[in-house]
């Protein structure tokens, strides 16, 4: 069985490329989607329907086009990875996490110790907290193994 894994959040570092990489080195069944990374494409997405005057107007249409590929995503992905950064604020991931929550989806939390307090209610939903792209990739490794 390949299993799909959604990553959210936190587009700044590698951790996605660090993640994918480990899962190639071990050989496992993973297919990896994920939201566009590419801050500028992502913020005007929407642009495609028509010129807007204000930024909300902008920001709304790129999140609704945005979101149709983010909520089929989730919804086929047998468990997804959700990183929060502490550089910036990543409320789209914590929308994603609600909504993995809200689909019964599996979850894992990836963020640093010091952020605990703010994502109280996001990891208490999640099936794991992890620190480290490592940690993620040996849950993977336990929970995509095919020996019993």
């Amino acid at each position: 069985m390949e299993w799909k894994v959604y990553l959210s959040g936190e587009i700044h570092t590698d951790w996605r490329q660090q993640l994918i990489q480990g899962c190639q080195a071990n050989n496992l069944p993973v297919k990896f989607t994920s939201a566009v990374t590419d801050h500028e494409a992502s913020d005007s997405a929407g642009d495609l329907l028509g010129a807007e005057q204000s930024n909300f107007w902008r920001d709304h249409k790129s999140a609704k086009v945005n979101n149709i590929r983010t909520k089929t995503l989730i919804e086929q992905c047998d468990i997804a990875v959700v990183r929060f950064g502490n550089k910036y604020k990543q409320w789209n991931a914590a929308f994603d996490a609600g909504y993995c929550a809200a689909l019964g989806k599996p979850y894992i939390t990836l963020h640093d110790e010091d952020i605990i307090h703010p994502l109280k209610e996001v990891d208490a939903s999640a099936m794991a907290w992890a620190q480290t792209p490592e940690q993620v990739i040996e849950m993977l490794k336990y929970v995509v193994s095919n020996e019993f």
